[in-house]
């Protein structure tokens, strides 16, 4: 166990760094101690963030006590949204400067300067093209869409006035630099891009924008426009000091400063001020692993733990993809109050107004809607529909029971289980390549799942022991009759009994073992109007059983459009239908009753692990309990498996909980989410 009193202490005097909940995870080394100039004596070091005010009286107040000075700043990689309502995900350490002052030296500067091995090198390209694979910077929030720029473009950007990387520089030097843009590229369209601080209201910058509207070469960036959606298409890149030149480099894109930011003076971009000597020739290789790789470190927020730059990338990567992939506003039509809270998580990054069933949703939006129940209603007034369902992987509990569910599926098509029509999981089977890597996920995956015996909802049950003397064992499972996945998935059989009987009919000597679906068993959902007389047309009517128990003694599973099919396929158990689950008419089922144009639709023949990737990778959206954000299948496997050790649905997150202890002993009635 770790021995606080061994670590160096290390003094937080700026109350705003005091309230960043990340801070003891990013600094595992430090025993942290947020107090006042006169514990100054109780501590070895004192921490410093950049170069603001409160760091400045650290700085004077550490070197009065001859104390060394830690200096903190928020990485390159920092977190979803911006500064003020997000807690940073990335750091910097530096025990000599800062990056941004040139006129100093930094940890960074020499960590660029050092040659890199062979390997070194290799990540160092990895990481730049992982940076551009999932588009990402700084900050993350603004949603993937692509503005309307003309095809020659240089882009310049601002910054917020008198941040601390700009060493001095003034609206002067700023206007000094678009004409000098202008003067370069006669031909092009100067694209001045406003900070992101700016546009939300917060901070000001260094341009009269209003003066600029009508010149007949600067367009205004004034939204938030990620620079993964803008770099790319640039000729060149104007910057004082700002980040996007950094970013400009990821993307190979030609950079001129006119500051003397950390990137500049390496040789790899155009530089108005003399570099300092200190600063030589290295290659973007070395840039990038000194930036990325040696001068920040990372927590991983689904873990709280010290993570590299490749997980925290693919992390923001997938919040960018799953804001995006909605609309900007959306209307929520028919949800149950319990589900408006999930609602604002698995759709967030967009605008969301609900709409009650009865009122007519507004023409201009997309209406999202809970699976087919309003379809009549929707088609009479002919909108543009996405439907929604509980994913394959959900919870510990019953939807009916209000058990948070960690997956739902958005279908723009239609949705998983009517097979009347196309769905978007569907499409994904029969078009996608499934690659060699995708294919490896899918395998582990579902490796995974069988071996820690996960199902849809994974309920707690009695064992039960296979008899004896039954030779072949079929284990037939029943399902709510008026749920929509027998209504639009069916074909002739449509209810419990009408399954048992053919089961029977074509099985006369195996031992058929009938399993009722779970809500009827709980009695949150209606049982069939002949379930009764179920008990007739099977060897045994199993109760509280685990599915999971059950599908490691049965020799086979006979479905009608049940999910459970699909999970006894996950563990290698034949598996039969009688009606058209999603699962059916891919050549892994022994299909009984799909209709002509089911069967058209499904021509492709698919392994397991094609469709395991199709149905549990890239169909559903994962939200992770521990974030609130958007998570992996991966991920959410671990949260299933660990579900009573997280904190339960509605209660506060490990860093809301971490906000409120540090509200109390601060006196402070409310800190920012």
């Amino acid at each position: 166990m770790d021995d606080v009193s061994s670590r160096p202490r290390l003094l937080v005097l700026s109350k705003g760094a005091q309230r960043i909940v990340t801070l003891p995870s990013l600094l595992p080394e430090y025993a942290l101690h947020n107090g006042s100039v006169g514990d100054i004596n109780q501590v070895d070091c004192v921490m410093a963030w950049g170069r603001k005010p409160s760091a400045l009286k650290a700085i004077s107040h550490a070197a009065q006590a001859n104390l060394p000075i830690l200096t903190l700043e928020d990485g390159f990689i920092r977190s979803v949204g911006l500064g003020a309502d997000e807690p940073p995900l990335s750091l910097i350490v530096d025990d000599m400067g800062v990056y941004y002052d040139a006129c100093v030296p930094s940890r960074l500067e020499q960590l660029i300067a050092e040659p890199l091995s062979d390997a070194q090198t290799e990540r160092a390209v990895a990481l730049q093209q992982l940076w551009q694979q999932q588009r990402v910077s700084k900050y993350n929030d603004a949603r993937i869409e692509h503005p309307e720029l003309p095809d020659d473009c240089v882009l310049v950007a601002d910054q917020t006035f008198a941040d601390a990387s700009l060493q001095g520089a003034t609206a002067a030097d700023f206007s000094a630099m678009l004409e000098a843009a202008l003067a370069r590229f006669p031909a092009s369209t100067i694209v001045l891009k406003v900070h992101p601080d700016v546009v939300a209201g917060r901070k000001r910058g260094h341009f009269d924008l209003a003066a600029l509207a009508n010149h007949p070469r600067v367009q205004v960036l004034a939204q938030n426009v990620h620079p993964a959606e803008l770099l790319p298409r640039m000729r060149a890149v104007y910057v004082m000091t700002s980040q996007l030149g950094f970013d400009a480099l990821l993307w190979n894109v030609p950079v001129h400063t006119w500051g003397m930011p950390f990137y500049a003076g390496w040789g790899l971009t155009e530089d108005r001020l003399p570099a300092p000597s200190r600063r030589q020739p290295v290659s973007l290789a070395q840039l990038i692993h000194a930036s990325l790789v040696r001068y920040p470190r990372y927590i991983s927020p689904e873990t709280g733990q010290p993570c590299t730059p490749e997980v925290l990338m693919n992390w923001l990567g997938l919040q960018r993809r799953h804001r995006s992939a909605l609309p900007e506003s959306i209307q929520m039509l028919g949800f149950s109050r319990w589900k408006e809270p999930l609602v604002k998580l698995f759709f967030n990054g967009s605008s969301i107004r609900f709409v009650k069933p009865k009122r007519i949703p507004a023409p201009h939006l997309v209406v999202v809607s809970w699976g087919c129940k309003h379809d009549t209603y929707l088609t009479t007034h002919s909108r543009p529909v996405i439907r929604v369902e509980d994913g394959f992987l959900r919870s510990v509990g019953l939807g009916a029971g209000k058990a948070r569910p960690l997956s739902w599926v958005v279908d723009d098509l239609g949705i998983y289980y009517d097979a009347t029509r196309t769905s978007r999981l569907e499409r994904i089977l029969l078009d996608e390549s499934f690659d060699r890597t995708l294919m490896t996920r899918a395998r582990i995956l579902r490796e995974a799942i069988c071996s820690a015996g996960l199902t849809k909802y994974n309920l707690p049950g009695n064992a039960w022991q296979r008899p004896a003397a039954a030779q072949r064992v079929i284990l037939v499972t029943g399902q709510v009759e008026g749920d929509a996945s027998i209504r639009f998935g069916a074909n002739r059989i449509r209810s419990n009994l009408q399954l048992l009987q053919a089961v029977r009919e074509q099985n006369p000597g195996a031992w058929v073992l009938y399993k009722p679906h779970p809500e009827v068993l709980a009695g949150t959902r209606a049982r069939g109007d002949d379930e009764a007389q179920t008990v007739n047309w099977c060897d045994e009517v199993i109760g509280d059983t685990p599915l999971q128990q059950l599908l490691e003694l049965v020799d086979e599973v006979h479905v009608l459009t049940s999910q459970s099919g699909f999970e006894a396929l996950l563990r290698g158990v034949p598996v039969t239908t009688y009606g058209q689950p999603f699962y059916a008419g891919w050549g892994l089922t022994r299909d009984q009753d799909l209709q002509p144009e089911v069967q058209a639709r499904r021509m492709r023949r698919l392994n397991l692990d094609e469709l395991v990737a199709g149905t549990l990778l890239l169909y559903p959206t994962y939200v992770s309990r521990i974030t609130n954000r958007f998570t992996t299948a991966e991920q959410t496997l671990y949260e299933l498996q660990n579900w009573h050790a997280l904190p339960q649905p509605g209660a506060p997150s490990r860093w809301q909980e971490l906000k409120q202890r540090l509200s109390s002993l601060l006196g402070i009635s409310r800190l920012r989410s």
